[in-house]
C-alpha cells in the first residue's frame, strides 16, 4: 500500500470508524475521522484527503447529500461508499453519483483494502516533465 496518502472515514458508528482507522493506519495511511456529512464536507475543503470512505446512513446529513455535493467538483476526492443497506437502487444511485466502489456491511477488511488499493492504483500518473 502507498503511504503518505490521507483517507477520510465518514461514519457515525464510532466503533467501526475507529476499527477502520486502525487497519488503514497499519497500512501506512494518514486517517481523518468525521461522523456526519456536514463534518465530511468541511474536512474535505480544509484538509484535502486523497480518498473518502463514506457511510450512506448517518444522522444530520447522510452519504447521498455528500455525494450530490461533490458530484461535479473536479477537486473532490474519490469516494468509496459503505452501507448496511441491501437495495440495488441505492447502489445504482451511488454509482450514478460517482462512487468508485460500494461495499455492503459487514465486509471483510481485505475487501476494503482491495478497494482502497484500487482507488490509489487508478490515480492519474503525474505528467512527465519536458526536458
Amino acid at each position: 500500500m502507498q503511504s503518505g496518502k490521507t483517507i477520510l472515514i465518514v461514519d457515525d458508528d464510532r466503533e467501526l470508524a475507529d476499527g477502520l482507522r486502525m487497519v488503514l493506519e497499519k497500512q501506512g495511511f494518514r486517517v481523518i475521522l468525521a461522523h456526519d456529512g456536514h463534518q465530511a464536507k468541511q474536512t474535505v475543503y480544509n484538509q484535502r484527503p486523497d480518498l473518502m470512505i463514506l457511510d450512506m446512513m448517518m444522522p444530520r446529513m447522510g452519504g447521498y447529500p455528500v455525494l450530490e455535493h461533490f458530484k461535479d467538483k473536479p477537486d473532490a476526492p474519490p469516494i468509496i461508499m459503505i452501507t448496511a443497506n441491501e437495495g440495488s437502487r441505492h447502489k445504482a444511485y451511488a454509482e450514478y453519483l460517482g462512487v468508485i466502489d460500494y461495499l455492503r456491511k459487514p465486509f471483510p477488511m481485505e475487501r476494503l483494502l482491495e478497494a482502497v488499493g484500487k482507488a490509489f492504483a487508478e490515480e492519474k500518473p503525474a505528467e512527465p516533465k519536458a526536458e
